[in-house]
């Protein structure tokens, strides 16, 4: 695994995929290097316009590429619920879910058309959203997984369950740092109820380390002492976006990835460098905190797990908050 690259990814012909957030940055790369290995890829975005434009940059790359777009804004329950419905329609197993959208930094507080703030909403509850609706098809999967996006940042994050959307007080650098938290917690607890239900689902995560991307220059903003230190550390603790990319693939595709793992780069403090195993945080792990966030957020995005009888399910009404 220490010098795994985009040459280590198994043959993924005959594996349908869905990329959330595909249309550039790390989505694309990832899409570009399973439509390379032969999987068929769905990127996925809100811009349909970026959509045609990604789809255009792979075929030049892979002209026999097997790709479409399907347009899911992470920050609409009823996108996420739209574009789910004309998937499970279609009824074709998906082997491998990524989720990976996200928006960074927001400086200002915002909320989701569902009244959840927006990094919180986008970053975690709309994959979590996404993940159940998908949940039938992927049990149509010989080998299912689905891989998290999560981030260093996760290591100083804190689940405020009295302030999850940012309704007390609002703070741009621990509101995604909450968001990319949960989706770490949102993987491990994932994987504890596959093997808890039998969904047979490998549930990970990984973290692109310092990529250069445009969720990095457009989350901090373009002035400001964080911006200046952000262009100042992309100088000499960053790495291409493709690069950034290589721990979603590992996870996502490697046979010896696993459940309830986590992958990124394996240099100076995770920023840079080849993937491998990335150290996961105290508070991640914590189980009874994992369960809370997942009963919590089946309240408030309203989907049902299908869990063995016993267990809390969802409600059908979205709560407002």
């Amino acid at each position: 695994m220490s010098t795994w690259t985009t040459a280590d990814i198994p043959p993924q012909t005959g594996k349908r995929v869905v990329v959330t957030g595909a249309t550039g940055g790390l989505g694309y790369e990832t899409s570009l290097e399973l439509a390379r290995a032969g999987a068929e890829v769905i990127l996925t975005g809100r811009n349909e316009a970026k959509g045609r434009t990604a789809l255009d940059r792979i075929r030049r790359e892979v002209p026999d590429a097997r790709i479409s777009f399907q347009m899911i804004d992470l920050a609409s329950l009823k996108s996420i619920s739209r574009a789910s419905e004309h998937l499970l329609a279609e009824g074709r197993p998906i082997d491998i879910l990524v989720n990976n959208a996200g928006v960074m930094m927001l400086p200002q507080h915002e909320k989701t058309t569902d009244g959840f703030e927006r990094q919180f909403g986008t970053n975690y509850l709309g994959h979590f959203a996404l993940t159940a609706q998908l949940l039938p098809l992927l049990q149509k999967s010989a080998a299912p997984r689905v891989v998290n996006l999560s981030s260093i940042a996760h290591r100083r994050g804190k689940v405020s369950f009295d302030n999850l959307q940012g309704e007390r007080v609002y703070k741009a650098w621990p509101a995604y740092e909450q968001s990319k938290l949960a989706m770490l917690m949102f993987a491990l607890e994932l994987q504890r109820r596959s093997d808890a239900n039998g969904w047979g689902i490998m549930s990970n995560a990984a973290h692109p380390g310092f990529a250069r991307t445009d969720l990095i220059a457009n989350g901090p903003g373009t002035s400001g002492v964080l911006a200046v230190a952000s262009r100042l550390m992309s100088r000499f603790v960053s790495h291409s976006a493709a690069e950034g990319a290589l721990p979603t693939l590992l996870a996502a595709t490697a046979p010896e990835a696993r459940g309830a793992a986590y992958y990124g780069p394996k240099g100076f403090q995770e920023l840079t460098g080849a993937p491998s195993e990335a150290r996961i945080s105290p508070q991640a792990t914590n189980a009874e905190i994992g369960a809370k966030l997942w009963d919590v957020s089946v309240k408030l995005t309203g989907v049902e797990w299908g869990e063995k009888p016993g267990e809390k399910r969802g409600v059908q009404t979205p709560e407002k908050v």
